[in-house]
This record gives C-alpha cells, structure tokens and sequence, in this order.
C-alpha cells in the first residue's frame, strides 16, 4: 500500500510546526512534502533587531533541510490549485514550472503586507515582513545618518535624520524603539554638525501606543519611546507620501526619506484563487482547521479563520502565538484523517501574555497576567524568545552578550536595493533580483497593486506579532469577502468559479499574456519572484535599465534610438529625410529595394518589445 502524500504550503509559524509535527507523528508513514520559497524558518519576532544592527540576519534563521530531516523541501511559490484533481501548480526559484500532487493539503503561507489607499504610500514606503527588507532598513538608515553628517545644507540634513514610522503595533514599536537606539549610537561617534539629532516618528491613528495590549504595557511601552526621544502621535496617520516627505492627516508636512509601513498585515493572496468561503480574506475552517466540504484540505495560521472557542462569533487573531499552535493541530488531525495519529481535535487556546522589545533592558511584558516593566520584563521577554526559537539560541544569545559589551557595526553591506523590496508584493521574503537569464510564462493571477488597496482594508494583524493594531480604528476596514479588484472577469483553474479582476490585476502586478488552458497569464523574467510592482529606485521611481523599470532608450523594450531597427530614421540614412545641400537619392540599382520600400520578408513586429516580458508594465 502506498504511503499518503502531505503537501504544507509555507514554513512560517504555522507551516514550520505542522511539517515538525508530522513527521514525528507519522514516522515514515507518509510523505511530506513542504513548499516555500526560502530555505529556512523566520523568527519574525526579532526581526527589529537585525534591522538595528544587535543580530546579524541568520541568528533569525533555521535551516528547513536541516530541522526537518523527514520532510522533502521543495524551493518554490505556489501559483495555483487544483482541487478536484488534488494538484498544486508552483514556480521555482529561476522561473521553472513544477507540479505537486497531493492526499491532504494544508494551506499556511502566511500574510503579507497590509496597504491602505493613500497616494504615495505603494510608491515611497516600505514594509517589514521579511529579512530583505530589514536588511535594507539596516543599509537606509546608516546611509541617511552618513549622509547627513557630510551635508552642509540643514534642511537636508533634517530631512535625512528623521524617520517615519507608521504603525504602533507590536513591529512599529519595536522598530520605532530600536531605530532610535540605533541612530543614536552613530551618532555618538559621528556627529551631525549644528549638533542635530536622529529624529524618529511613530504614527498611529489609534488613541495610544499596542491597543491591543493592557492599557499599564501601554503606558510603560509610550514612556520608554518617549524618554528615548521618539515623537510618539497618536490619532495621526499619514495622508499622503511624495519623495520628498510626508503629508500627515493634521495638515503637517514631514521631510523626510524615510517611510516604514508597519500597519499591519494581509493574508497571502493565494487562498483567494480557491473560490471558498472567506472571512476578510481568509479561508474559513472549522474548529478542526479543515475546511467545510474538502476533507482533504486544511489550512492554519494568517490564512485561516479559525473560530475562536474562548470568545464565541469570534476568530482567532493573526499572531504567532496562535500561528505556532495552530500548526501543533492542524498536523494531529492531518494524521488522525489518514489513520497515522489518534481522534481528531478542535483547536483551543489560552493567552499567554505578551512580550514588547523595546532594546537595551528595556521591554513590556503581561507573563500569565503578571505586567512586568523595566529590567525584569527585558529579561522575560528574551528568555522568552529563546525558548520559543527553534535553532540558533546560543548564537542569539552570544549576539546579545556581545551587542552589550562591544559597540555596534554600523556599514552598508549594500545587498539589497530599494526597488528590490516593494512595498506592493506577495513575497516579502524573496528580494527582487536584478534581470535573469530568459523570459518565462507563469498562469499565476493572484494579486496586483490594485488587489492589495481592494483588499487592504479588512482588520488585518500586525506582522504576525499582534492582533488588530491600528487597523482597528481605521475607517472601511471591510473589504469584499475575498474578491479583491474588480474589471474583466477571470476564471481561475481549480476555483470553480469566475473571480473579478482588474485590467492590471494579473500575476501580481506584471504583464499579461496568453497560455493555453490558463487563462489570463504573464511574462516575467525568471528571477522577479518578488511578485510586486516595477523595479523602483529612491523615491519610487522606476529605474532605467534595472528589471521591472522603464527601459533605458537604445535598449530593448526601450524608446527606439535613432538609426536603430523601428526607431526615426537618422537624416541621410535610409528611409530618412535627405539632408540639406545634398542630391536626392536616385532609383536604386536593379534587384535592390528602394530605401523606405523593403523587399519581402519575414515581417518583424515593432509595436511590441522584444524583451518587454523582462520588465512590467
């Protein structure tokens, strides 16, 4: 008798503990297969750290291969499902196609970026979701102090010295907190001139700092922020982003380059593309996180809508706590299903407490309800995070001992550019990567800029880390159930239904093209598996000769230069205008074409570039 196949589709909190789980339960007795489009587990929690500078970025890492030596790692994103013939359709890290069959699949791939419809936001800011984009926080803000400090003019000097947080949930608190740390340690050893100061801003239109935590972390979290010197506003958000600075919702404008959005986040939009029920946009489950009506397939962390059994007509919010033990279940009742584990049970949970880093000995922290401050909560709170990690506490603990002891590194390693972790992306854990050996076909239609403002405004978490957050005050925060965008139809294979979507809302924000038995489909480069908007340099705009930019001209899929193939003629060549003072060409030789007339051929289309399916539209 053949052995069951299990498919995960993410290594995240919930993914990761499933796949663990599994494979201790089943003991050879299935095989697991687990998808994802890095090699290993994100302990998002201390991802603020590695942005300051404490821990370098694989302290914050495990190893798939390596942890899960049962389990089968397949590099990839899924593009699409099949749920009658029980397939998944994925797209490898360089572009190539793959197909997974399946016996139960288990859906937690996690959330996203949360976008809100302001001008400017898609454009100029950026997220924290994943390690590329805490590694460019790192680079931008040593950049800007660097800089700062070699300006002669003021205002640029201010400009480049204050840095926008917008979110004072769990992940803009930290940052916020230990931005501000940060700064100022560059700061001492070089300072600015006219004896200027890191400024940072931390905005939220929430009526105080975590909302979502006892009002006395609250307080303690508000004070430390602002004994640091952090401008805490609350009931303040931001209206509008340009290059230069940002309008703020009470009619001030901020210089700055800096903008960190950190309001909360969005499930992926993969479970969108199923045509099941949803609830702001996740997939509804039972309390045994299977989904009603598909005994094969279940799903678990920021994707799933788990009912809340503690607080009936509830869901279960978006954290890691529940993310972590939400895979604990969703493998013993994957195992029950197949006849490999024991009954089948509903996912109940009981709250913790919560934990705050706010740097140094700094931190809040409710234990079991204890409310803890001060020293003794910075020391829970990372007692606490090396508990919870699955790998690497000694090297996390030997990264603290020496932060305390030794001043920090503060370089530019220069790895991963702005235009290379947009804001608008359905991978925030894959940096965009510059051009790629060919141009590939994907029928991936799931999310484009103008899917993530349709559906952007439901009662997202924050970043795996809180529940509700700013979103919470947040006006028009109910999107529609699960169908973002809306425009031409499309039919999705596997969805059993047509989904609305807009014109541009194909294949997360790319060019379209045909493929048979797809539908709608695209063109990229193979390399852009970050899946957002055009490549963008400082400020959002799009970068000349850089994948996903505007073509640079005399390039291909650029402007035409002159005296080139489908570009103006050049004066006295042919098929131009004759220049001045010289004889009009005569009649061509016999058996020659007439410049301007060519002789049949092969026709070449000019209307389209060549290589247009390298960059987006």
């Amino acid at each position: 008798m053949s052995r069951p196949r299990i498919l995960i589709v993410g290594a995240g909190f919930a993914g990761y503990r499933t796949a663990r789980t599994l494979s201790r339960l089943t003991r050879g007795r299935a095989h697991i297969t687990l998808l994802n489009p890095t090699d290993y587990f994100l302990y998002l929690p201390l991802l603020p750290q590695v942005a300051a500078g404490v821990l370098e970025p694989r302290r914050v890492t495990v190893s798939l291969s390596d942890s899960l030596p049962d389990v089968r790692l397949v590099l990839g994103e899924a593009d699409r499902i099949d749920l009658d013939d029980r397939t998944l359709h994925y797209t490898g890290p360089e572009g190539e196609d793959g197909t997974l069959a399946y016996d139960r699949l288990v859906l937690a791939a996690g959330s996203v970026n949360k976008l809100l419809p302001i001008p400017g936001v898609a454009e100029h800011a950026h997220g924290f979701r994943g390690l590329p984009e805490a590694l460019y926080l790192r680079d931008h803000v040593t950049r800007q102090v660097e800089l700062a400090a070699s300006s002669d003019d003021p205002g640029t000097c201010a400009a480049r010295c204050t840095f926008v947080v917008v979110g004072a949930g769990y992940t803009g608190t930290e940052v916020a907190a230990h931005g501000q740390m940060f700064t100022d340690a560059q700061v001492r050893k070089h300072p600015l001139r006219r004896g200027m100061r890191p400024r940072w801003m931390l905005l939220d239109v929430a009526p105080r700092v975590l909302p979502e935590m006892d009002e006395k972390l609250s307080a303690t979290a508000d004070r430390v922020l602002r004994q640091r010197g952090v401008d805490v506003r609350m009931g303040t958000s931001v209206k509008e982003a340009t290059h230069d600075g940002v309008l703020l919702t009470d009619g001030e404008f901020v210089e700055t380059r800096t903008l960190v959005w950190c309001v909360g986040v969005r499930p992926d939009p993969l479970v969108e593309s199923l045509g099941l029920p949803m609830e702001k946009g996740r997939l509804l489950v039972d309390p045994h996180l299977q989904v009603p009506g598909r005994p094969e397939l279940f799903a678990c962390g920021d994707v799933a809508a788990v009912p809340d059994l503690e607080n009936p007509g509830s869901y279960t919010p978006m954290t890691a706590q529940h993310a972590w033990r939400h895979g604990k279940v969703a493998a013993e009742n994957v195992a029950a299903s197949l006849g490999l584990g024991g009954a089948r049970t509903p996912y109940r949970h009981r709250d913790l407490g919560f934990v705050v880093d706010l740097g140094g000995a700094k931190a809040a922290a409710n234990p079991l309800g204890v409310t803890l401050s001060g020293v003794p909560a910075g020391a829970v709170t990372r007692g606490y995070h090396l508990a919870a990690m699955p790998g690497n506490r000694v090297r996390v603990a030997a990264d603290w001992l020496l932060d305390a002891v030794l001043p920090r590194q503060a370089v530019q390693l220069g790895l991963v550019r702005s235009w290379s972790v947009p804001l608008d992306t359905s991978s925030p854990e894959v940096a965009r990567v510059p051009g790629g050996p060919g141009e590939r076909e994907e029928a991936s239609a799931r999310s484009g800029p103008g899917a993530a403002l349709a559906s952007d405004t439901d009662d997202g978490g924050d970043g795996g880390r809180g529940a509700g957050g700013p979103g919470r005050a947040r006006p028009h925060d109910e999107p529609a159930k699960g169908q973002p965008g809306s425009g031409p139809t499309q039919v999705r294979p596997g969805s059993g239904a047509a989904e609305p979507r807009s014109e541009w809302e194909t294949a997360k924000g790319r060019p379209t093209s045909g493929r048979p038995g797809s539908g709608p489909a695209e063109l990229r480069s193979e390399a852009e598996t970050a899946k957002g908007r055009p490549a963008a340099g400082p400020g959002g705009e799009p970068v000349r000769n850089q994948p996903g930019g505007e073509p640079a001209r005399n390039q291909p899929g650029g402007e035409p230069a002159k005296n080139q193939p489908g570009g103006e003629p050049a004066k006295n060549q042919p098929g131009g205008e004759p220049a001045k003072n010289q004889p009009a060409p005569g009649p061509p030789p016999p058996g020659q074409p007439s410049p301007g007339h060519p002789a049949p051929g092969p026709v070449k289309r000019t209307d389209v570039p060549e290589d247009s399916a390298k960059g987006d539209s």
